[in-house]
């Protein structure tokens, strides 16, 4: 390879990594809007989505833990609504910003396991998306809604009445929201199981951590995920057990991604180098 050769290979590698992402997430979006509340007559899908809620909550309540409503009416009661906007604002940027930049951190500063975290987050990706088209499941803020809303059908409302959680978008409008006409046509409102905000932000305080030396800042690190948990709460757009999901999610990519980095890598080195 010549020197030119060499000084060029970097920046072509970036071009690469961004090539990869964007084609990711162009799959993640096509796919994930192709189910759940994009897809099918809307009868049929919010009656869907709405008895995996029930299940949901039906498991919760067997280990006595469906407390997703007391903790947001809690929350809500306090002074200025616990400036909840904020977390609007934190669940629709946080989770896209702070991964991309744990995965361009990763890139300059560990690229030896770049690969490997790259590829988890893909699996993970990927992942969800059998969770999505195969476990369509209403969100908590869209239980009190009207079916035209992607709420539950009246009929089965009635027949199963659930806590009226606020739909936190809704109420206390931010810069954007799931009610805007582009959001509303194209998003699967029914993408709840599992958490991707939970696995990506776990995900990102995985590869962060061992970046960092102050110990303020890993505690910063170390509590975005239990932040992250916390907003999908407070702001009704995941049940816990949707987060635990997300766990799970993560842990199985991790263990897919390691043969599968070796394997690449190995068949990397294999390959000869361009003269």
């Amino acid at each position: 390879m010549t020197a030119v050769a060499a000084e060029k290979a970097p920046r072509l590698r970036v071009w690469r990594e961004l090539v990869y992402i964007v084609a990711l997430y162009l799959v993640y979006s096509s796919v994930r809007n192709r189910f759940g509340s994009s897809g099918g007559t809307a009868g049929h899908a919010n009656g869907i989505a709405f008895g995996h809620a029930l299940d949901v909550i039906r498991i919760e309540d067997d280990l006595h833990s469906f407390w997703e409503w007391h903790v947001q009416d809690w929350y809500l009661s306090l002074p200025g609504h616990g400036g909840i906007q904020i977390w609007n604002v934190f669940y629709g940027t946080a989770h896209f910003v702070v991964t991309i930049g744990a995965l361009a951190w990763l890139f300059k500063r560990r690229p030896a396991e770049y690969s490997l975290w790259r590829n988890t987050l893909a699996f993970t990706t990927l992942l969800a998306l059998i969770g999505f088209a195969s476990f369509s499941l209403m969100p908590p803020r869209l239980l009190g809604e009207t079916p035209e809303r992607f709420g539950p059908p009246a009929a089965a409302r009635a027949e199963h009445p659930v806590p009226d959680f606020v739909d936190t978008l809704a109420r206390f409008p931010t810069f954007w929201s799931f009610d805007s006409g582009g959001l509303k046509t194209i998003s699967n409102q029914y993408a709840a199981m599992p958490s991707l905000h939970t696995a990506w932000s776990t995900w990102a305080a995985l590869v962060m951590w061992p970046m960092v030396r102050r110990r303020w800042v890993k505690v910063l690190i170390a509590l975005h995920p239990l932040a992250t948990v916390f907003c999908i709460i407070v702001t009704a757009n995941h049940f816990w057990l949707d987060a635990l999901a997300g766990l799970v999610t993560l842990g199985l990519s991790y263990l897919l991604a390691r043969p599968f980095t070796r394997y690449w890598e190995n068949r990397r080195s294999l390959t000869p180098l361009p003269v």
